[in-house]
Formats: C-alpha cells, sequence, structure tokens
C-alpha cells in the first residue's frame, strides 16, 4: 500500500508538471495561475501546495524535469578532461543545438523560460536561477579555454572570458531566434557554420 501511494503522489506530481509546462508555452507564466494548473490537471490547489512551495518552485521543478540542452551538457563537459578542450567545447556546442531540435520537452522548457515569463514578483528566484547557471557556464567555457591557452592550443591576444562571452552570445541568441520562428532557419546547420569558424579562429595555426 505504501509503494502504491509513493507512485499515485508521483504521478499527481508529474500531471501538475504536464499541466504547468502545456499552460505555460500556451499562455506565459504570469497569466498562469496555481488554480489555472490544478485545474487543468485535475487536482486541488492543495495538492499542488503538498509538492511545491509556490510557483517559482514548481517552475524549477518543470525545468529541472526537462534537463535542459546546456545544462545537461555542460554536466558531462565539466567532467571531462581531454586532451583538446576546444574540440570538447565545438562538441559540446553541437550538442545543445542538436538536443533543443529533437528533445520536444527540453525545447518546450527553453520556449518558457526564454519567451514565456518575466523575471518578476515570486519568480525573482527563477531570474537567479538562470543568472547562476549563466556564471556556472561562462566559467566552465573560460576554464576550457584557459586550458587550451596554457596547452599552446589558443592563441593568447583576447581574454577567455571575453571568448567564452561571444561563445555564449552565439549559442543563446541562436536558440532564442529559432524559437521566434522554427521555420526561418536550420539551427544545427546554422550553429555549425557559426560555431566552427569561431573555434577555428580562437586556435594557434
Amino acid at each position: 500500500m505504501a509503494r502504491r501511494t509513493k507512485e499515485d503522489a508521483a504521478a499527481t506530481r508529474d500531471s501538475i508538471l504536464d499541466a504547468a509546462e502545456q499552460l505555460f508555452v500556451q499562455q506565459g507564466v504570469s497569466r498562469t495561475t496555481l488554480q489555472h494548473i490544478a485545474s487543468a490537471a485535475g487536482v486541488t490547489r492543495g495538492a499542488i501546495y503538498w509538492h511545491f512551495d509556490d510557483k517559482a518552485a514548481l517552475f524549477n521543478a518543470m525545468m529541472d524535469r526537462a534537463i535542459l540542452p546546456m545544462e545537461a551538457a555542460q554536466d558531462e563537459l565539466t567532467a571531462s578532461d581531454g586532451d583538446d578542450p576546444l574540440e570538447e567545447l565545438q562538441q559540446y556546442f553541437i550538442r545543445v543545438l542538436h538536443e533543443t531540435v529533437t528533445n520536444p520537452q527540453a525545447r518546450r522548457a527553453l520556449e518558457i523560460a526564454t519567451l514565456k515569463m518575466e523575471y518578476v514578483d515570486e519568480l525573482d528566484d527563477v531570474r537567479v536561477r538562470r543568472t547562476e547557471s549563466m556564471v556556472e557556464w561562462m566559467e566552465m567555457a573560460e576554464n576550457r579555454i584557459a586550458s587550451a591557452i596554457a596547452r599552446g592550443q589558443a592563441k593568447v591576444d583576447i581574454k577567455p572570458r571575453t571568448l567564452a562571452l561571444g561563445m555564449w552570445v552565439i549559442v543563446e541568441g541562436l536558440i532564442r531566434n529559432w524559437l521566434f520562428d522554427p521555420a526561418a532557419f536550420d539551427l544545427e546547420e546554422t550553429g555549425w557554420e557559426l560555431i566552427a569558424p569561431y573555434i577555428a579562429a580562437i586556435r594557434v595555426g
């Protein structure tokens, strides 16, 4: 019985997250209330509060469940210590773009976080999380570039942090614009055409 109760609780939590994800895409985060989510999920508001402290906590849980492409790939890159840091960065970017195109749940989460919300009021914690995520990403990329410089594989006339920021602008900007209109351009092909020359320009020789 206890196991069944646990399974029921997990199913209820998933149904709440499914409903929230769908509503956030359809009408934006600020216009979606917990009552809207409860009605769509077929539960009470009390059930939502049993699983989540507030809408920000629910939003963060939805994002965690989606495992955003950049975060998933970044974990693997951070754990790696290969002989070619720049090649690893390039492959990381390509994977991020591929996952964005092929993973519907991750794509919806990115669309919500990028186009469907305002970082105000109770969602300010989400803004903080997004800022922290960017800081972590910048540190990871900066360390990779610094490692390439130390190995004699990258030029030394530009600061690693500046190069990392340029990479962030390319990838984040590409994804943002693609989400506005996925038919406008091929995200993976265009990404490769921009990222490969950028990495090549950093390399020595």
